[in-house]
């Protein structure tokens, strides 16, 4: 089997995400391999961050919006290139994470899905499904479930 050429990762900011970051990085550095790192978010709405800007004034644009999730892409870029990952590039899109994950797999036309194992375990995965299982299942490609907790 040759090298992966193109990872895709996904990220919500969590310890256990970044950990996958982490793991992510290292394999595209070990293949020369672009890696993608996506974060899905779902915008809040007006009635969600309207106690949040009365309270941070100028500062509210740190909870609204997409800000989370570039805050968080640019976490997880600094992350990755200092794992030794060369080509990186980030994505932020509204949505659901396992529709986001395949989605950004898909235009990408990545050949590896990593994912952190947060979820896999609980009862509440087991019952209703978790994101490393559903993209495990659902995606077209290989997917490596990194060990996070």
């Amino acid at each position: 089997m040759s090298a992966y050429r193109t990872i895709v990762v996904g990220t919500d900011g969590s310890d256990t995400s970044l950990a996958a970051v982490d793991r992510a990085a290292s394999v595209a550095a070990d293949s020369s391999a672009e890696l993608v790192i996506v974060c899905a978010y779902t915008p809040a709405g007006r009635d969600d961050t309207a106690g949040a800007e009365d309270t941070l004034k100028d500062e509210a644009y740190l909870v609204v919006g997409w800000t989370p999730a570039e805050e968080t892409l640019r976490t997880a870029e600094e992350r990755a290139v200092a794992a030794g990952a060369q080509k990186v590039r980030t994505v932020a899109a509204d949505g659901n994470p396992v529709d986001v994950l395949r989605r950004a797999a898909e235009d990408a036309n990545a050949d590896l899905l990593v994912v952190g194992n947060r979820g896999l375990n609980t009862l509440s995965g087991r019952i209703l499904g978790s994101v490393p299982s559903d993209v495990a299942r659902r995606s077209g490609v290989d997917v490596l479930i990194v060990h996070t907790t």
